[in-house]
């Protein structure tokens, strides 16, 4: 960027005299500069590998939305019910209730699940946190619980608007399910949007919470 802005003449005073003016010159000139030392990395980096393709895309900045999270226990066991019927067990690992946010999508989804799989939470012979839920084995429960959206901030009744309606976030909930099994992750679940009943015995007790 220095090398790129040796080639471009200072701004003159008149330019940045006033305080808006000279702040929106500034601005204007700091993107060309980002852009064009980005197409000179670039340019150095196909040098270096002739094969790739030589193909440019301007630097882009993007504000991710939503907000999923995941309250995550580590559990001797953890089973799910639906009227007294089981739906889903497992007898050592992760109890995971997962929230879907509103601008939540497949690759929030998809990260928070790999996050979960390498999570260390588990002992090592020494007590240490060392070891991911893959490491020793373990299964995990995950349980849709849209609750964990809910805001809090005026009254004293939560609002659920921020949470992902159920057609949007079912299938984002079996995404991230799907990705936790990607990763060597034995899954159970419940059934998405019913009325169930959680048992579990926290291991620790040990609980992390994780939020895209």
């Amino acid at each position: 960027m220095r090398q790129v802005g040796a080639r471009r003449p200072a701004a003159l005073d008149e330019d940045v005299a006033d305080t808006l003016p000279g702040a929106i010159f500034l601005g204007q000139h700091l993107v060309k500069l980002l852009i064009c030392d980005y197409a000179v990395s670039y340019e150095q980096r196909t040098d270096l590998h002739p094969g790739e393709s030589r193909s440019f895309h301007s630097p882009v900045f993007v504000f991710f939305g939503g907000r999923m999270r995941a309250v995550v226990q580590r559990v001797a066991g953890a089973r799910v019910l639906e009227d007294g019927h089981l739906l889903g067990e497992v007898t050592g690992g992760l109890c995971v209730l997962l929230g879907v946010a509103r601008g939540d999508d497949k690759r929030t989804a998809a990260a928070l699940a790999r996050k979960l799989a390498r999570l260390r939470i588990f002992p090592d012979d020494e007590g240490r946190f060392s070891h991911s839920v893959r490491d020793v084995g373990g299964s995990a429960l995950v349980v849709s619980q849209f609750t964990l959206i809910a805001d809090t901030s005026k009254g004293n009744r939560p609002s659920f608007s921020d949470a992902a309606p159920a057609d949007l976030a079912e299938p984002l909930y079996e995404h991230f399910c799907d990705t936790l099994r990607g990763q060597g992750v034995q899954v159970a679940t419940g059934h998405f949007g019913a009325l169930m009943q959680v048992e579990l015995v926290n291991d620790g007790p040990v609980t992390i919470v994780l939020s895209s």
